[in-house]
């Protein structure tokens, strides 16, 4: 979906409000303003750069930093206004991953606003009455699947930490989106068709994106006076509006009393206020690992995008090394072989190992002696056989000898998230993925209030995969659902050099690793290594876009009998290179999704 069309500005207002002028604003009859907005898959520039998926959210980021605010402030004004004109991939309803580096501190710090399972929630949750899994379907649209919002705890904490502006400031331009309405485009009217369905079942969301029983439609002038009554509440009290105020009771009994309509039933939650007091944002160190000298920054448990990302660069060198030959050097056919594999054998071990639970063997998962081990199976001629089986990191490796080189020539996780990428002129740089897990979430609009609700607990496993197994990512009160989300800043000489990340669920992980293999091996540019075809072999699932399949490449990979099923599009990722102090070059997908927004504050004259 990609909500890109004219926004509903008066003509000549400044997306930045004042917090006057808009503190308590109501709904407003005022037309949109016509116009499209620029946009671009990149540019290279000064003062700072944003590459989001949509040039509303860039605009706002810009604003924000031309007035002087920085990275995290422009971040968090951007996801609110992607609240609006982006309401299935992300809002105040979701969570997501905060990665930051702080120039003043030249330090790499994380926020984790991942949701996180009330109280009432077990490891049997989502079963049947007779012990077998729940219907996946059943789980998502209910409010069984709801986890405690993080994302405005996100908001407040990064503006704390790293930011100059205030919350009441940051969530204005959002604010007057939801007032002032934005022309809906037919991906944004698509995506509403694709899930009118299952968002007929519940009157509040038909309200909002059904008016008449129909999705909206091309053209419409979509206002959204509930959300824009809620993001005035924030902007007045605060996050406390949600986490111990009106909107987290209204939150609470739309989990635990979901209005259907006539004949329809699902199954209910057992969020409590309490559960919403409880919520933190938690302080975490990043997960950090090296590649070509370069360090590479990631999210930690609960995400095992950190982890995954890592692993598979670290088994890439391994395979080099078995190979004696760098992936720079091997054609397309043997870099996506090596590619695939690699991503295969981390998610292998990520299924494994990394959970919110305590003793996650970080450290040994991103040791280059486990790498090597896991490497020992590489056949530079054929595809390991799927499912690859999880290593052991246990400290005690075996070493393995070169091979020839070759001839040259599971989980249910919803792809409805967003990343932005935000850097600003003094050299602090955001990296911010978000969610309310599928498209839609959990297709429950909070009545009154405006905004949907994740479905973010069908990220547990139901049940254990494995009989005989230990799982770590089963439910538990209090617990957070692993999640695939990767953000990542990569440092050179102690220097932001780039930054990423991508929607697309459990395909993030790939997208992720690809982009930066594609930039730092492939000798692509920053738009070239997000344009690129993918490929993602996730052990248990493994799909590949057209641009690789139907094409003599494809053909090679499959005779070497790696698994792929066709893909229209695999992710939808943004990035921003910096390859000087002071020079920003921000990238976006040029066409998957619609295309994004890559935008400058001061552009480089041609």
């Amino acid at each position: 979906m990609n909500s890109r069309a004219g926004l509903a500005f008066a003509a000549a207002l400044p997306l930045l409000l004042t917090p006057a002028a808009a503190a308590h604003a109501t709904p407003t009859s005022d037309p949109p303003v016509g116009h499209r907005l620029p946009k671009a898959a990149t540019m290279t520039g000064s003062g700072g750069a944003v590459a989001s998926v949509d040039p509303v959210a860039s605009q706002v980021a810009i604003d924000v930093l031309k007035k002087g605010g920085t990275a995290a402030d422009a971040a968090v004004a951007a996801t609110a206004a992607l609240n609006v004109v982006e309401p299935y991939a992300t809002g105040m309803g979701g969570g997501g991953f905060f990665v930051y580096y702080d120039a003043k501190n030249k330090q790499v710090k994380t926020l984790d606003g991942r949701e996180t399972a009330p109280k009432s929630m077990t490891e049997t949750s989502f079963l049947e009455a007779d012990g077998t899994p729940m219907n996946f379907d059943k789980a998502v649209n209910s409010g069984l699947s709801v986890g405690v919002p993080g994302n405005p705890a996100i908001w407040q904490a990064a503006l704390d930490r790293w930011g100059k502006r205030s919350l009441t400031d940051m969530l204005a331009p959002a604010q007057r989106i939801a007032e002032r309405g934005f022309v809906v485009d037919e991906a944004f009217s698509a995506a509403t068709a694709d899930n009118a369905k299952r968002f007929s079942m519940f009157p509040a969301t038909a309200a909002v994106f059904l008016p008449g029983g129909e999705p909206v439609q091309p053209g419409t002038v979509l206002r959204q006076p509930d959300l824009a009554k809620t993001l005035g509440l924030l902007r007045k009290d605060g996050i406390d509006a949600l986490y111990r105020g009106p909107i987290g009771k209204a939150v609470v009994d739309t989990v635990n009393r979901p209005k259907t309509v006539d004949g329809v039933t699902v199954p209910t939650g057992g969020m409590t206020t309490a559960d919403l007091h409880a919520y933190r944002v938690l302080r975490k160190d990043p997960v950090v690992s090296s590649y070509r000298g370069m360090e590479v920054y990631g999210m930690p448990a609960p995400s095992s995008g950190g982890i995954a990302v890592a692993e598979i660069l670290n088994l890439m060198s391994a395979y080099e090394k078995r190979t004696d030959t760098a992936t720079s050097a091997t054609d397309d056919v043997q870099y996506l072989h090596r590619f695939a594999d690699a991503s295969a054998t981390a998610f292998a071990d990520r299924n494994r190992w990394v959970a919110d639970v305590e003793g996650v063997p970080v450290k040994e998962l991103l040791s280059s002696g486990f790498a090597a081990e896991r490497a020992c199976g590489f056949d530079p001629e054929k595809a390991a056989a799927r499912p690859i089986a999880f290593g052991e990191p246990d400290g005690s490796y075996t070493s393995c000898g070169p091979v020839a080189p070759g001839k040259t020539g599971g989980v249910n996780e919803g792809s409805s998230t967003t990343h932005l990428t935000v850097a600003d002129k003094w050299g602090n740089v955001a990296s911010y993925t978000s969610t309310i897990e599928a498209f839609g979430g959990s297709g429950m609009v909070v009545p009154g209030y405006g905004f949907l609700l994740n479905n973010q607990l069908t990220d547990f496993e139901f049940t254990a995969p494995t009989k005989g197994v230990p799982h770590p990512n089963l439910p538990a009160p209090g617990k957070r659902p692993r999640s695939s989300m990767a953000p990542t800043i990569v440092l050179e000489n102690g220097r932001p050099v780039f930054a990423a990340g991508a929607a697309g669920g459990s395909t993030i992980i790939t997208t992720t690793a690809q982009i930066l293999l594609g930039y730092v091996d492939r000798d692509l540019t920053p738009v070239g290594a997000v344009a690129a075809p993918r490929i993602s072999s996730r052990n248990t699932g493994a799909t590949a876009e057209a641009r690789i399949i139907d094409t003599k490449t494809g053909a090679a990979l499959k005779a070497m009998g790696q698994p792929m099923t066709k893909a229209e599009a695999i992710g939808r990722a943004t990035a921003i290179a910096m390859p000087a102090r002071g020079v920003f070059t921000p990238a976006v997908e040029p066409t998957r999704g619609g295309g994004g927004s890559a935008m400058v504050v001061e552009p480089r004259k041609r």
